[in-house]
C-alpha cells in the first residue's frame, strides 16, 4: 500500500496531475479540494457568506456529502445529488479558500478523508495533504510554478470551460488567494519539511507526470528490493523447512496491523515472512541482530531493534508510525522464545497492546506450531493465521496498563486457541483461605 500526497498553491496543476498518476499507477485518485468547493457551493446557493464562520459552521450539520468511485473516477455528492462542474467555476473557487480556514470545515472532513487512505493505495492533492491530512504519507511532493505560470493555465482552462475572465483578473485572484491559503491560522498552505519540491513553471503537464512518477519510484525502490529478494528466498524456506500456512486470507492486502505471534525459535520472523505475500517489520532483541546468517535476513526484512534492558521508546514509535503507514509490523508478545512449552503458561508482555492503542490498526494472531519428528530435518512446522482483531473490537478507551493487559490477554488467548492448547487450570483454592 502507498499513500501520495500532493501540495500546492492553486494552478498549478495538482488535480490533472495526480489523477494521471492515480490512472498510471491503478490506484485511488482523491481531489480533497472538490471536497471544500462542495461546502462552498453549499453556502453560496444557500445565500451564506463562505467567510462568515459561524453561519458556515451552523450550516454544518443540514449537509452530507458522499464521496463515491465509479471506474476510478470520483464523484461527490452532495445532499444526494452529483456537483459535477458546479464547483469549477471561480467564485466557487474563491468560497472553497474561505470555509476552508474555518477549523470546523477542516475537522468536518479530516476523518473521511483518512479513512480512505488507511484501507487503500491512494493519491490525495491539496493544501495541507502532506502536513496535515496525511503527515505519515509514503510520498510527499509540493508541486509550483510561478503565480504568471499558473494564471495562464487557469486562464486558458476558463476559457475553455465557457468561463469568460481575462488573464489579470485571473492573476489577481490567484494572487489574492495564495495569500489567503499560505498565511490562513489553519493548515496553511507549506512545504512538508520531507516533501520533495517541483516546480513545473516551465515544463509540461505530461513532463510533470514523468517527474512524479520518478520521485514515488525512488521511494519505493527499498519496498521493491525486499520483494525482488522474498520472491526468490521464500520458497525455498518454505520447502526445506517444511512450512505450511492456515489462514493465509486473513491476511488482509492493504492496511496496517500488528501481527502478534508466540515465539519457538530464533527463525520464527524468518518463518512467518516467509509465507506473507506483503512486506513486513520484525520488533526484534538487538541480540537476536547479531546472530550470524539469521541476523542479516532479519535486518533484511525491516528489523526494529529492540534493547530489552530498558524502555525502548524509539522501537515503540517506530513500530507505531510503520503501522499508521499501512505496514505490517509484527510482535513477539512473551518476550523470549519458549520452545516446546505451552504458550499458554508463559508470561507476556504489553508491548503489543501499547503499540496498537497509539497506531489505531488492528491485530491478526498468528500461532506457530512445530510438529517434531525423529529427524529434525523432516519436521514441519505449521503457521496458522486467524482472522484479523479490528481496533473497534479492542474496546480501548484511554490506554493504560489495566487495558494493555486485558487486550494483551485478549490477543494472545486468540494465539494459544489456533494452536489448540489447553488454558491452564485455576489453581486450587485453599480451604479457609478466603474466611
Amino acid at each position: 500500500m502507498i499513500r501520495i500526497a500532493i501540495d500546492g498553491p492553486g494552478g498549478a496543476g495538482k488535480s490533472s496531475v495526480a489523477k494521471e498518476v492515480a490512472a498510471r499507477l491503478g490506484i485511488i485518485y482523491v481531489d480533497t479540494g472538490a471536497l471544500y468547493r462542495s461546502i462552498g457551493l453549499y453556502m453560496v446557493n444557500r445565500g451564506i457568506s463562505p467567510k462568515d464562520a459561524p453561519a458556515v459552521i451552523a450550516a454544518l450539520p443540514d449537509l452530507t456529502l458522499e464521496l463515491k468511485f465509479l471506474d476510478g473516477k470520483q464523484i461527490i455528492l452532495l445532499n444526494g445529488e452529483d456537483v459535477g462542474t458546479k464547483i469549477r467555476t471561480p467564485e466557487i473557487s474563491m468560497a472553497a479558500s474561505a470555509v476552508s480556514a474555518i477549523p470546523e470545515v477542516r475537522e468536518y472532513l479530516l476523518n473521511a478523508q483518512r479513512d480512505i487512505a488507511k484501507y487503500n493505495s491512494v493519491i490525495m492533492d491539496g493544501r495541507d495533504i502532506g502536513t496535515v491530512i496525511l503527515p505519515d504519507a509514503e510520498v510527499k511532493i509540493f508541486l509550483t510554478a510561478t503565480p504568471e505560470a499558473r494564471a495562464e493555465r487557469r486562464h486558458k482552462e476558463n476559457l475553455e470551460r465557457g468561463i469568460q475572465s481575462s488573464y489579470e483578473q485571473v492573476l489577481a485572484e490567484m494572487n489574492e488567494r495564495d495569500k489567503n491559503d499560505s498565511t490562513r491560522a489553519v493548515a496553511p498552505c507549506v512545504q512538508a519539511k520531507d516533501a520533495t519540491l517541483l516546480d513545473n513553471s516551465k515544463i509540461t503537464r505530461e513532463q510533470t507526470v514523468e517527474k512524479v512518477i520518478k520521485i514515488i519510484k525512488k521511494r519505493q525502490k527499498k519496498k521493491t528490493t525486499y520483494m525482488k529478494l522474498h520472491k526468490l528466498l521464500a520458497p525455498l524456506f518454505r520447502f526445506f523447512c517444511r512450512l505450511k500456512v492456515h489462514g493465509l486470507e486473513n491476511i488482509p492486502k492493504e492496511g496496517g496491523y500488528l501481527i502478534c505471534s508466540n515465539h519457538i525459535a530464533a527463525v520464527d520472523p524468518i518463518y512467518i515472512a516467509a509465507v506473507l505475500k506483503r512486506q513486513i517489520y520484525f520488533i526484534a532483541k538487538k541480540e537476536v541482530l547479531s546472530i550470524p546468517v539469521i541476523g542479516w535476513l532479519v535486518k533484511v526484512l525491516g528489523a526494529i531493534s529492540l534493547d530489552r534492558g530498558g524502555n525502548d521508546v524509539g522501537a515503540i514509535k517506530a513500530a507505531v508510525e510503520l503501522a499508521k503507514k499501512g505496514e505490517l509490523v509484527a510482535i513477539f508478545p512473551q518476550g523470549h522464545r519458549y520452545p516446546g512449552v505451552n504458550p499458554a503458561t508463559t508470561p507476556k508482555k504489553n508491548g503489543a497492546a501499547l503499540i496498537a492503542y497509539h497506531a489505531g490498526c488492528g491485530v491478526i494472531p498468528v500461532c506457530i506450531k512445530v510438529k517434531k519428528f525423529k529427524y529434525a530435518l523432516f519436521r514441519r512446522v505449521d503457521i496458522i493465521i486467524g482472522k484479523p482483531i479490528e481496533y473497534s473490537e479492542l474496546l480501548f478507551t484511554d490506554g493504560g496498563y489495566d487495558e494493555y493487559r486485558r487486550v494483551t490477554d485478549k490477543v494472545f488467548d486468540e494465539v494459544v486457541s489456533l494452536g489448540g492448547y489447553a488454558q491452564p487450570l485455576p489453581a486450587p483454592e485453599i480451604e479457609g483461605e478466603n474466611n
